[in-house]
């Protein structure tokens, strides 16, 4: 096995991206909410750039991804770096594409100069918990996330 590369996904990736998105929401048994499109993937990430993403590879074989996005901390009063995704085929984990990918998340945050690093994992993810928890992260327990999906976007806008 050779050395992980990392390498930022051009706008040709929008196929790779939607595969990496549903073997996580696969993996997290979310298949069915999967509403993402090639086409939407383009216009989000690459000409909105509302997103990045980047993967890793061994031996020029894309195995995981990472999408991400900036947020804004008005507490510490700068940019954040959020990790949206991250996902390494089953067959390569725990020869620490993973634990890369994080790396060059955080090298990327400290390029940005951003205060945080934030991500949310699911509670029945031990084996993710337990890997984020070696790495020091800290869970946030006083916190609980909310969302509005886009229908109830509409209903708040009216």
């Amino acid at each position: 096995m050779s050395e992980p590369t990392i390498r930022y996904a051009v706008k040709e990736d929008c196929s790779l991206i939607l595969y990496f998105i549903r073997e996580l929401a696969t993996y997290e048994k979310m298949l069915d909410e999967v509403i993402a499109t090639e086409d939407s993937l383009r216009e989000w990430i690459f000409e909105k750039k509302k997103a990045e993403v980047i993967f890793v590879c061994e031996n020029g074989r894309e195995v995981g991804f990472a999408l991400f996005f900036h947020n804004y901390s008005t507490f510490v009063g700068r940019a954040g770096l959020y990790l949206e995704d991250l996902f390494v085929l089953p067959e390569y984990r725990g020869n620490g594409y993973g634990k890369a990918l994080l790396k060059e998340l955080a090298k990327i945050a400290v390029e940005r100069k951003c205060g945080r690093m934030e991500w949310s994992c699911l509670n029945w993810n031990q084996s993710s918990i337990n890997f984020y928890l070696l790495l020091g992260a800290k869970p946030m327990k006083d916190w609980t996330v909310y969302r509005l999906t886009q229908e109830k976007i509409l209903d708040l806008s009216k």
